[in-house]
């Protein structure tokens, strides 16, 4: 008698992969001290940096004075909710958190998968690329903003208000989530997601005012920052080395920068593409005429390649945004955006070897540190410019005449949720 075979399906496995990938990650986050996973460097952070400000924090005020504090106010409400977590640490509650962050964005990009005409290779990138970052995820707070843009894009389709505050919170908390409106449609989308987005923006940080003394203390901080050593401008100057550069990295405002003769014009240099960058996107912005389901999306990951690629500091959590948004795009099978996730990832993969197991060779300006920067911010670089590309042609004048694009159906919003059968 022939017995039955049972393939599990997508959701089953996923479930199974995201499991066992996240023990992994914890895993190495209690192995943290070993030389090869950067000598407790990861951890640090959380037990030791978060713990105190949440002190300060608990005080009511925030940190004042102090030149690694560089976020904006809503930072302050998430580094407070591990210490009201009963019976765990500050570490193992803020662990915990992060965790369900990340079980947030995997079950938001399930759900958005399983959709009629769409796809479960967004909640597969996200569930198998964030482990390519080792445990540092879990021991910093990107995790819980990245979830705040990718539920805002998630949500923008069906709910412009929703998508709109959820794209203030996260801006509150980390700044560069406000980028993830930039590609909602023209017209009623726009002009409702953007209004509950200020709205609900102003009323946030009105709340974060009466509730914590000093709240824009950060920007004073974040002001003085130089160029950070796996920068494009870093990675300029530590080659630069080689050819005789007499500058040398130096610890402050949280990382590793570099300090000496011509650093400053390349910090203006850094800001200068950064608004070169945004020219870009408004004229993008004015330029496009054909919408998608997948443009927001895409306008979201271009808009932030383009501003962590000209930015003076790429730290290797960055590197969780963009996983978090490629998965997003690839929710969608109008995209255009599938080489870029490729990218993204061999970046990402890149990037560990970077920081925590090679940043010595990094910091000493070695061959191998230079070689490996050259890596990945090459890749990160040639993303962002082949985002854009895609983006502009996605949207143009031309893009109807090609067929590369049409507008929505009118109901698209409204059609049922129903589970798509794997073949």
């Amino acid at each position: 008698m022939n017995r039955l075979r049972v393939t599990p399906g997508p959701v089953p496995v996923l479930a199974t992969v995201w499991l066992a990938t996240r023990a992994l990650m914890l895993w190495l986050l209690a192995h943290d001290g070993s030389p090869l996973l950067g000598g407790g460097s990861v951890a640090r952070e959380v037990w030791r940096l978060y713990v105190h400000w949440y002190g300060v924090l608990a005080q009511g005020t925030f940190p004042t004075h102090d030149p690694l504090w560089q976020y904006p106010p809503g930072a302050g409400a998430v580094l407070l909710l591990p210490g009201l977590v009963p019976g765990l640490t500050y570490f193992q509650a803020f662990v915990g958190l992060t965790l369900a962050a990340d079980a947030l964005i995997a079950g938001a990009l399930v759900r958005a998968g399983r959709r009629d005409g769409r796809s479960l290779l967004g909640a597969a990138l996200w569930t198998g690329g964030l482990p390519l970052l080792l445990h540092l995820p879990l021991a910093r707070y990107d995790v819980q903003v990245t979830a705040l843009a990718v539920l805002s894009l998630l949500t923008a389709a069906r709910s412009p208000r929703a998508g709109g505050v959820l794209g203030a919170l996260g801006a509150l908390v980390k700044g560069w989530p406000a980028l993830v409106l930039l590609g909602t449609p023209r017209g009623g989308p726009t002009r409702t997601a953007w209004a509950w987005a200020a709205g609900a923006g102003t009323v946030v940080l009105g709340l974060l005012s009466l509730s914590l003394r000093h709240p824009l203390s950060f920007l004073a901080e974040q002001g003085g920052r130089g160029v950070q050593i796996e920068s494009l401008g870093g990675t300029a100057l530590n080659l630069a080395r080689h050819a005789g550069w007499s500058g040398r990295p130096h610890y402050q405002y949280g990382a590793i920068e570099l300090v000496g003769p011509y650093v400053s014009v390349v910090a203006a240099g850094s800001l200068a593409l950064t608004a070169a960058a945004f020219g870009l996107l408004v004229l993008w912005r004015l330029r496009a005429r054909h919408w998608n389901e997948a443009t927001p999306y895409d306008a979201a990951l271009c808009a932030v390649l383009l501003f962590t690629v000209t930015s003076r500091v790429i730290s290797p959590q960055y590197m969780v945004w963009l996983l978090g948004l490629a998965a997003v795009c690839l929710t969608s099978r109008r995209t255009g955006q599938r080489p870029v996730a490729v990218l993204v990832l061999a970046a990402s993969a890149l990037s560990t070897v970077v920081y925590p197991l090679c940043y010595g060779e990094v910091i000493a300006g070695s061959w191998t540190g230079c070689l490996l920067m050259l890596g990945r911010n090459g890749l990160l670089t040639a993303a962002a410019l082949l985002s854009f590309l895609r983006l502009w042609r996605a949207c143009g004048p031309s893009a109807a005449k090609s067929g590369q694009t049409t507008e929505p159906h009118p109901d698209s919003d409204r059609l049922p949720e129903r589970a798509l059968t794997p073949s």
